[in-house]
This record gives C-alpha cells, structure tokens and sequence, in this order.
C-alpha cells in the first residue's frame, strides 16, 4: 500500500499552480536589468569596451575644442604686447605680465571698461531677475489656473522659444526708432525681460513641483492667490535659479542688441565696448588690452556659475520625472 508521501497530484489545476508559482520565483526582473542587477551589473557594464573608449574619446575631443580658446584666452592675457603673435600661442611668455595689463585695461580711456562692466552688471544682473520674476509668474499661471485659450498662449511661447532672437533685432530698433527710446538703458532693458526658455521651464517644473494640494489648502485657510505664489516660488526655486543663469549669460553676452540701440561710450556693455576697441587695430587700445579685457569680462560669469552650481543642475532636470 503506498504511503501518503508518496503520492503524485495529477490534478490538472493544481499542476498548473506549481507551475506558475515556479516560473514566478525564477523569472527575472524585466524593471532590474533582466535580473543581472543583483549579480553586480549596471547597463554601462554591459556596453562593450570598444563602444566605451569611443563614446570617451568623443567627448575628450569635445572638451578639448571647448577648453582651448579658454586656455590660449588665459596665456595670452599674461604675455607683454609684443609676444602676442610670436612665440607659441598656447603657452606662456618669458614674463608673467597680468597684473600690468589688468592695470592697463582699467585706466585706458580715462577707465572706461569700469563703466562698461557696470553697464553690463546693471542689464544682466537686473534685467536676469526682472525676466525671472515674469517668467515665473507666467510660467506659474500656464500650469496651474485652467482659463480658455491657455494651450495656445503655451504654443505661442513653445514657438517664441525657436524663433531666434536676431530675427525680432530690426523690427525691435524701428519700434524703439518710433517712440525715442534709441540711445538710452531702456531700449536695452525691456527686450532682456522677455523669456520665453523662461516662461517654459517654468510652466514645466510648476506643473511638475509644486503639488494641487498645496493650492488647495491655501485656498481653503483662506490665503490670497498671490500668498499661495509666494510660497510655490520656495519649490520652485532651482528652476528660477536656472532662468537667472540662462539670461544673465544671454544678455551679459548680447552683443547685437546693446549695438544697435546705443549710440555713447556711457551706456555700452562689455561686450560692445571690446568690439569697438578690437575695430581700432592695436591703436590707441592694443590688442593685448582687448585680450586681457575679454578675459575679466567672463570672470562674473564664471563666479556666477560656481556659486549657483547646486540649484541650476536641479533646475535643468525640471520635468524630467514625476
């Protein structure tokens, strides 16, 4: 007589239970890289090395196409004037001379390139966080306030966002031409408010960021539209750290614009003023002063990147996941 335990289920439903709980149990994770995740594997693991050295040989190709007017920038700010076109390009001259040069770049033409940095600092800086705030506002408003027409305000923006900005050049200095505002801060100001990048990066790190529930608790304690904004700006602030970023480099290195609409020394930016002294051919402004003037005139934008690192590298991932 055969024991209990030696018995074979030959039902069907129960053989095809066993079998499904099997396959569970040895089926790998398609979510965890086909279960060659917990044996150590990572998807750059997989990648054959050949595949490797190409993808980091591109992009040392890249960086050095990048790096080498900044390092031939640097050497030749620190070259007396007459080594500038001899000698080897990238490498240093018999003397050290930046501090001479920096001395000469700022006391030429009775110290003009002060007044130039300042000008730029003024529109860049002040112009960076006036387009922010609207940008912001706006972007804000395209995400969470439902209004008719509202797809197509963001389909106008998403268009202003691949229109590039010397088309508008022209038809702005004949605006500008019509009411008299050619020639003064404010012919440069008022186009460097206007983002559409802004508005939607903004709209997307909103609609992504700040939660409806927020908004609604506001709205039932009471609180002000414009209270429950001032406290959505807090999470949205690596974003606004990131339009900040993108339009203080715009407009610190527009150069089209500031020419077209101003006519004086005085309210030139940086970047105009070293063209002008570029145009002059080595007199009375040599061509290591516009050197050495190029090479401090990027120095705000290199502390700027440094001490916002954090918050930009945030913001440029808005929207990338829920």
């Amino acid at each position: 007589m055969p024991t209990p335990t030696s018995t074979i289920a030959t039902d069907p439903a129960e053989t095809s239970i066993r079998a499904d709980a099997a396959t569970t149990r040895t089926a790998p994770d398609s979510r965890k890289g086909g279960g060659r995740v917990g044996r150590g594997y990572s998807a750059f693991e997989r990648v054959s090395p050949a595949s490797r050295l190409l993808v980091l040989a591109v992009m040392i190709i890249f960086a050095v196409y990048s790096l080498l007017p900044v390092w031939w920038l640097v050497v030749s700010a620190t070259k007396p004037g007459g080594e500038l076109f001899t000698g080897n390009g990238f490498w240093f001259g018999d003397s050290f001379d930046l501090v001479e040069n920096i001395g000469t770049l700022f006391t030429t033409q009775d110290g003009i390139f002060s007044r130039w940095l300042l000008n730029s600092l003024l529109y860049a800086g002040v112009g960076g966080a006036v387009s922010t705030l609207l940008s912001v506002m706006c972007g804000y408003a395209l995400a969470k306030f439902d209004f008719p027409g509202r797809e197509a305000v963001f389909g106008t923006v998403l268009a202003a966002v691949l229109l590039p900005a010397p088309i508008l050049a022209v038809p702005l200095y004949l605006l500008f031409s019509s009411t008299g505002v050619i020639n003064t801060f404010w012919a440069v100001f008022i186009p460097s408010i206007v983002s559409p990048f802004g508005v939607y990066l903004a709209r997307i790190y909103a609609a992504s960021s700040v939660p409806d529930s927020l908004i609604e608790a506001g709205r039932i304690d009471g609180a002000r539209e414009f209270r429950i904004f001032a406290m959505g700006t807090r999470i949205m602030a690596p974003a606004m750290v990131t339009i900040f970023l993108f339009q203080f480099v715009a407009i610190w290195t527009n150069y089209l614009l500031p020419s077209l609409m101003l006519a004086g020394n005085a309210l030139q930016p940086v970047t105009v003023g070293l063209i002008n002294w570029r145009d002059m051919d080595g007199f009375p402004v040599s061509y290591i002063t516009v050197v050495t003037g190029a090479l401090v005139s990027v120095v705000p934008i290199v502390i700027m990147f440094l001490s916002l690192q954090g918050f930009w590298s945030k913001g440029l991932t808005a929207g990338s996941e829920k």
